[in-house]
């Protein structure tokens, strides 16, 4: 009877207020909300009120890394049934548009997605979204999992971005949760040397547990000498250099380490307009690739977590109530707290 959110409305001012119980319409489900992971996009809106090109311009539900428990069908819905735990894809788009019947649905112009200005999150008790965006979560896979299903698809499209393969050389900037996600999934498509840098001891040490061959703690400023510790580490160039740290450096670091001929991928959101050492990706023919989102991920994505393969659950470093949501983004914030 009280759908409870957290509401931002602008800068460091979230809210926790009631908001209407949805009434799910044709092909459309209504979820009991589980666990709503924290993105790094998150922290931005919350600290800034922007994220990248968008700006809260009015009162907006966070979240967009979740997944709930059916407990409403609508009209037309026969894929799921109330009961059934799935993962949900934030982002829904028109379907008509060229973009979408082309499969990049991502860069559809008409997207609806989660959290995003001026979209309404699922950080809340109740919320609706359609049925074909829900995927149901096999019995052995927790809904933790199925939350960290979002910034999984991510990892397994900037892999796809980069084609990642067999005997591939990955460079990874930034060890958090994305970072380490994107690992695991380039492993998995066969890559035969990663390396992650990072500024936080406590993040390298998971990516080593979990995998990585190398990890380098950055301690300087210059982006050649990182690049040289990099090709000296790994033995080689990497071939693939994926950016997931939102950190202008190491779009510049990617640049000078990845090998001629090579590709990067964009992931994180750095500074809106970045001086890049143009000059060497050209004549190096480094192609810069950025993504957005994903598209078509998740069932690859709901496939590794079924399978087991990936550890998902150690990612989990802490859980909070909805009415703590703001002690979370401190906590998601503040590199003291090791959260990943």
């Amino acid at each position: 009877s009280n759908n409870l959110a957290a509401v931002l409305y602008g800068p460091l001012d979230v809210r926790f207020e009631p908001i209407p119980i949805p009434e799910p319409e044709q092909n459309e489900v209504l979820l009991s909300m589980g666990p709503v992971g924290i993105c790094g996009s998150d922290i931005k809106y919350w600290m800034t009120g922007k994220s990248g090109r968008f700006t809260v311009e009015k009162p907006m539900v966070m979240g967009h890394e979740a997944a709930g428990t059916v407990v409403k069908l609508g009209p037309g819905v026969t894929s799921l049934k109330v009961g059934d735990r799935v993962a949900i894809e934030p982002g829904v788009p028109c379907r008509m548009c060229t973009l979408c019947k082309t499969g990049r649905y991502n860069l559809c112009k008409d997207v609806f997605f989660c959290a995003t200005p001026p979209d309404d999150g699922n950080m809340c008790k109740l919320y609706k979204h359609p049925a074909d965006f829900c995927f149901k979560l096999p019995d052995h896979v927790s809904l933790e999992e199925g939350a960290l299903m979002e910034p999984l698809a991510v990892a397994v499209y900037s892999c796809q971005r980069g084609e990642v393969g067999p005997g591939s050389n990955v460079l990874i900037c930034g060890a958090g949760a994305v970072g380490i996600l994107t690992m695991l999934v380039a492993r998995s498509m066969g890559a035969a040397c990663i390396l992650l840098s990072d500024i936080d001891n406590n993040r390298l040490s998971k990516a080593k547990s979990l995998g990585a061959d190398h990890v380098i703690k950055v301690t300087t400023d210059d982006p050649k000498i990182l690049a040289n510790q990099i090709e000296c580490t790994m033995g080689v160039q990497p071939n693939v250099s994926v950016e997931c740290s939102a950190v202008d450096f190491s779009f510049r670091t990617a640049i000078y380490a990845t090998h001629p001929g090579g590709c990067i991928v964009m992931v994180g959101r750095g500074s809106f307009d970045v001086t890049i050492p143009y000059t060497i990706a050209a004549t190096k023919e480094v192609d810069i690739k950025g993504i957005f989102r994903y598209a078509n991920c998740y069932p690859a994505a709901l496939q590794l977590i079924s399978s087991g393969e990936f550890d998902m659950k150690s990612l989990v470093t802490h859980n909070f109530t909805l009415t703590d949501t703001v002690k979370a983004f401190e906590t998601a914030k503040s590199p003291a707290s090791q959260a990943i």
